[in-house]
């Protein structure tokens, strides 16, 4: 089965700037552990010619300081617009069924706590970037742009392992509010990209 998705991208974690899972994996967060949510919003996607242009997928993941110890547990919102075969093909896609980044990603994850459709909103306005699932997501980020950089672009991480990609830009949260599948934090980095490509 082969699938491609295009879209763009924002995140936010419980680590402090920066987040040391994104300089490595096997580096240990900043607290206890590594919570996230990944947004992602999809802008042209096709899985085993099902078109899924146009949806949201929302992931939300809580696992150990050292990440590469596994574990992971993960709970998955997907667009509440999507019909029963976008659906079922994001499904696949997300739980790393169908191979790729998230697929890659599989073997360390120790269990889903769900799959749900949600109302998925996101916008983003330059250097800020919102994303609301329902009444359980509600984060704001921000590209940080660095003192004295007068063209006003961002921070960008170059050469990272990520299941988005290796050049992300860096982001600072402004608000959070996330309390999902019974993971709940506190977001305060941040990362985006305009533009995401995955294929399998």
């Amino acid at each position: 089965m082969s699938w491609s998705l295009k879209g763009s991208y924002s995140e936010t974690c419980s680590c402090e700037l920066m987040c040391p899972c994104n300089l490595s994996f096997d580096h240990g967060a900043t607290y206890d552990y590594c919570r996230a949510t990944l947004a992602f919003n999809i802008k042209q996607g096709v899985v085993d010619g099902t078109d899924i242009g146009g949806r949201r997928v929302v992931v939300i993941a809580d696992a150990p300081k050292v990440m590469t110890d596994g574990n992971w547990k993960l709970g998955v919102y997907i667009d509440d617009a999507a019909d029963d075969a976008q659906f079922d093909k994001l499904v696949q896609v997300f739980s790393g069924q169908l191979g790729g980044p998230m697929g890659a990603l599989a073997p360390l994850v120790g269990e889903i706590r769900g799959v749900e459709r949600a109302t998925i909103d996101m916008s983003d306005d330059g250097l800020i970037h919102r994303v609301m699932v329902g009444d359980s997501i509600d984060f704001e980020i921000q590209d940080i742009v660095p003192f004295g950089v007068e063209t006003g672009e961002p921070v960008r991480f170059s050469g990272m392992f990520h299941p988005v990609g290796s050049d992300l830009t860096m982001a600072e949260a402004k608000r959070t509010r996330i309390n999902a599948f019974g993971i709940t934090y506190e977001g305060k980095t941040g990362l985006s990209t305009s533009e995401f490509s995955w294929a399998a």
